[in-house]
């Protein structure tokens, strides 16, 4: 089997240690491997050298300054999801231009994320930690989940609430007919703020959908959920929510916090967890399993 020459990865990117071996069986020359997240831009250019492909999370930002400072660089192995051109931390462009092949792990943290929600969903129903939702302790049956893009995990979230006879509301770019056919409804996004008992928000980095005006629109005694990459809201906007509606909670992971995260876990009603809600033992393995096999066939097909 082909082989690259030299294989790096450049931060911590979540592998588990078992799955070293089977990376180095793919290198030629001994793996280089860096547990911290490079600081500077020039850190980033010596880490990865003269190596031809290069492991990498979403931490760690390769621009087409460090792109283009790579000689030898035709493989990135992301070690996160790459949902889009404009949500990725490499740049697809530039990566494009000097013919490097980029490729991202999708559907290895899912199971972890369905799990937090509805554990914090039924934990606030129920009142089991400092807050209860309801004036009397209530179940998640016959209320209503508004979920902000359908995509893998957004039906996964579906699948669930409808499992805890939920009725389930979506919003997405693109009509699910699949969705629908199994019960979900389409609704615009201010309507689908005004109507559901929870929202939860399911997109790519830097998709801002919640401002203002869809923030005075949402229910009273309501809830929010962000468990993807950084708050994907306006911040000023979800403030005055908060402060407006002493009845609402928010519900947060590490990851949909972002930058917020010290500030949110001093907030009232604002509920947080100190890890990523996706990664587990479990989301760990099958990432490690997944980058392996983009790098397998990149060598083999050269895609």
């Amino acid at each position: 089997m082909k082989k690259f020459k030299q294989i790096t990865m450049i931060d911590a990117c979540r592998l588990t240690q078992e799955s070293l071996p089977r990376i180095q069986e793919l290198s030629e020359n001994p793996l280089k491997l860096y547990w911290s997240f490079p600081e500077t831009t020039e850190e980033v250019i010596e880490r990865i050298g003269d190596s031809d492909c290069v492991l990498v999370s979403f931490q760690t930002r390769l621009t087409p300054e460090i792109i283009n400072a790579a000689p030898n660089l035709k493989y990135i192995g992301m070690c996160c999801s790459l949902f889009s051109e404009e949500a990725s931390s490499v740049n697809i462009p530039a990566s494009r231009d000097r013919g490097i092949v980029v490729k991202g792990v999708f559907d290895y943290g899912d199971e972890g994320v369905i799990e937090y929600i509805f554990s914090k969903l039924i934990s606030l129903g129920k009142g089991f930690d400092k807050y209860q939702w309801k004036e009397e302790p209530c179940e998640l049956g016959g209320k209503s989940l508004g979920i902000i893009g359908m995509g893998t995990t957004g039906k996964m979230v579906a699948a669930a609430a409808r499992a805890f006879g939920m009725k389930v509301y979506y919003y997405s770019r693109n009509r699910k007919e699949d969705e629908e056919a199994r019960g979900s409804e389409y609704l615009p996004l201010k309507e689908l703020m005004a109507t559901c008992d929870a929202v939860t928000i399911h997109l790519p980095r830097y998709t801002i959908l919640l401002n203002e005006e869809e923030f005075a629109a949402k229910k009273k005694n309501s809830i929010l959920i962000n468990t993807s990459f950084g708050p994907l809201f306006n911040k000023e906007a979800f403030d005055k929510w908060l402060a407006n509606d002493p009845t609402s909670y928010a519900i947060f992971d590490k990851d949909g916090c972002g930058p917020l995260y010290d500030e949110m876990i001093t907030r009232e009603r604002v509920i947080t967890y100190d890890k990523s809600a996706g990664f587990t033992a479990e989301s760990k393995q099958r990432l490690s399993d997944k980058a392996i096999q983009n790098m397998i066939t990149f060598l083999e097909t050269g895609k």
